[in-house]
């Protein structure tokens, strides 16, 4: 099987896709980044041989003409909340979306697809309508008989992330932080190390058929996240882990807020423990040698301490 060349990226202009589309490029591949606004391209138009296409991958013809051409299509396409808007559900913007590539694909001859879908997602039995719609999402790819490999990470952290990025502002911005399932448990993962990974496994034709779960090497409760992040930026803040009833009426309030910084189906997905069974992460980074890189202020004896300690796990 000859070495794929050309690959298009769907939900490429996001926190992986930039990444990935990095990786991709250090390759030497030929990367399309579909988008349906160019807007938040900038970062990767100068990266070279990237294309940015404005498309909208829920419509089905415009996404066939799209893939023509390619070798293998990456879905990194996901929501953690429903809006208002083409593709703004759960079900459109998982499921639907895999039924558009899946006869895109057929049309076109992609020999490969990649999946981005989820610790834990299950068609059945995931708590929540986002593991839930993922889950049928990467069933229906399964079953297309397409040459496919699925990854199923925990959460991801990085610069720019949705995870110690967020929080951080939050805790910037609040005296107090009223914390909702603070003992929901994750293995977050590196960016770079999702990049990697998938990297490797286009040009590995053994990968195809396979699911890969990825988790980084440290299992944190979402309050030892919150206070870790307070560590990095140096700040003291009070953390109020909220009752399961609190917690709930908490998601009903933020998901009316314009954004929806939480919500239910949030709180569902935070029943389950996004951590590896069985991890396929080699050699995984640690969030303390990256987060302190990007996050917060550093004054000189922390940043001190912090390559001390980079060049002991090195």
């Amino acid at each position: 099987m000859s070495t794929p060349q050309n690959i298009c990226l769907i939900g490429g202009s996001g926190f992986v896709g930039t990444e990935l589309a990095t990786h991709l490029a250090r390759q030497g591949k030929n990367i399309r980044v579909l988008s349906r606004d160019l807007r938040k391209m900038k970062s990767l138009r100068v990266v070279p041989t990237v294309d940015v296409m404005q498309v909208d991958p829920h419509d089905r013809a415009a996404l066939t003409e799209a893939l023509r051409g390619q070798d293998v299509v990456i879905n990194l396409v996901g929501i953690l909340n429903t809006s208002i808007g083409k593709g703004g559900t759960f079900e459109e913007a998982h499921v639907g979306l895999a039924e558009n590539i899946i006869a895109a694909a057929r049309q076109t001859g992609i020999t490969r697809v990649v999946q981005m879908s989820s610790l834990h997602a299950d068609a059945e039995k995931g708590p929540s309508e986002y593991l839930r719609s993922k889950g049928k999402a990467a069933n229906l790819l399964q079953e297309s008989g397409l040459p496919l490999t699925i990854f199923c990470p925990s959460v991801i952290f990085g610069n720019g992330d949705g995870l110690f990025t967020r929080f951080a502002n939050l805790l910037r911005a609040m005296p107090f932080m009223p914390l909702a399932c603070a003992d929901a448990r994750f293995a977050p993962v590196y960016v770079g190390d999702v990049a990697r990974e998938i990297t490797q496994a286009i040009d590995d034709p053994s990968s195809i058929g396979a699911s890969i779960n990825l988790c980084g090497p440290e299992t944190f409760t979402l309050r030892e996240i919150v206070e870790y992040t307070a560590e990095v930026l140096e700040i003291n803040r009070k953390i109020i882990a909220l009752p399961n009833g609190i917690a709930k009426i908490q998601a009903m309030v933020m998901e009316l807020i314009p954004g929806k910084p939480f919500s239910r189906d949030n709180f569902n997905s935070l029943q389950v423990d996004s951590v590896c069974e069985e991890c396929d992460t080699p050699q995984p980074t640690p969030v303390r040698k990256i987060v302190p890189t990007y996050l917060g202020k550093m004054n000189r004896q922390s940043r001190l301490q912090h390559y001390r300690e980079m060049a002991r796990r090195d």
